[in-house]
């Protein structure tokens, strides 16, 4: 097994989910000079998503080999049995690493995140019932991601985001579960995997992703007070309704996968930086 498997496997071309989350409620504070900040930072990056998405690799792996995306940092990656048979030992290995460190920073809340990190996996990729491939259960599965956010309230001693903030976070989970799920499409359609987005169909998945976003717009502008990010979100909204117009139901090539994939990491980049000064969701 190589460090480039291990790494590939954590997917980095989508850290950017917790790492947004794991810094929204920080925004406009001066915690980054703190350890506990640091310790917090580095866990949401390679350890978390190396076990959320290492554990679904291992229930995944006919339908990885068949999909177009995997093998790269982007997406992930697409091991070999033996580097198969490893991962677990992999995965353990690194959270008995790094979860010590984070509960004597956190305490017992973080502790109860951490496990319930490790009950959302168990939930939706158990083998035999996992909600992985019962939609639309798999979309209710993605409010796990919001465990990021007790996680960072216990180790940096901030307050807790409001009630509409994580209406509009639940929002943003379903969204990106979705969007990967339309990527996704082709291959786990020709491996017999069932998600929301096989069963309605590409154009009404997309058409959802649209209902999603303008949901999440209002909410800013109107929940919020803040317009100038909603237009940004905006713009994305744009880009929706032309794939939906121009692209349909069509197979995404190998080049569409890695410009969204680096387009979205741009578009996450700047709104954690516009979020982080503006303290929108403070």
């Amino acid at each position: 097994m190589t460090w480039s498997f291990v790494l590939k496997t954590s997917r980095p071309g989508l850290w950017f989910p917790t790492i947004w989350l794991y810094l929204l409620p920080l925004s406009g504070s001066e915690l980054w000079r703190s350890n506990a900040f640091w310790i917090g930072l580095i866990f949401i990056t390679f350890p978390l998503n190396l076990l959320v998405y290492g554990w679904n690799d291992l229930v995944d792996t006919e339908t990885d080999r068949l999909n177009p995306r995997k093998d790269s940092y982007l997406f992930g990656a697409c091991g070999t049995d033996g580097e198969l048979r490893r991962l677990p030992l992999t995965i353990a290995a690194v959270q008995a690493l790094c979860w010590p460190a984070m509960i004597y920073v956190g305490g017992w809340q973080t502790a109860a995140a951490l496990i319930g990190v490790l009950i959302f996996c168990w939930i939706y990729n158990h083998p035999g019932w996992g909600w992985r491939s019962k939609p639309p259960l798999e979309l209710f599965c993605q409010v796990g991601y919001l465990l990021v956010l007790p996680i960072t309230v216990s180790l940096n001693g901030v307050p807790f985001p409001s009630l509409w903030v994580m209406v509009y976070l639940s929002l943003f989970c379903l969204q990106s579960q979705l969007i990967g799920e339309v990527m996704d499409i082709e291959p786990d359609s020709t491996a017999g995997r069932r998600t929301t987005a096989t069963a309605i169909g590409a154009i009404w998945t997309k058409t959802l992703i649209i209902a999603v976003v303008i949901a999440e717009i209002l909410m800013l502008g109107l929940c919020f007070g803040d317009w100038p990010f909603a237009g940004g979100l905006g713009l994305f909204l744009c880009w929706l309704l032309f794939d939906l117009v121009k692209i349909g139901a069509k197979k995404y090539s190998t080049v569409q996968f890695r410009l969204f994939g680096i387009g979205s990491n741009g578009a996450a980049a700047l709104s954690m930086i516009y979020i982080w000064k503006s303290g929108v969701f403070g």
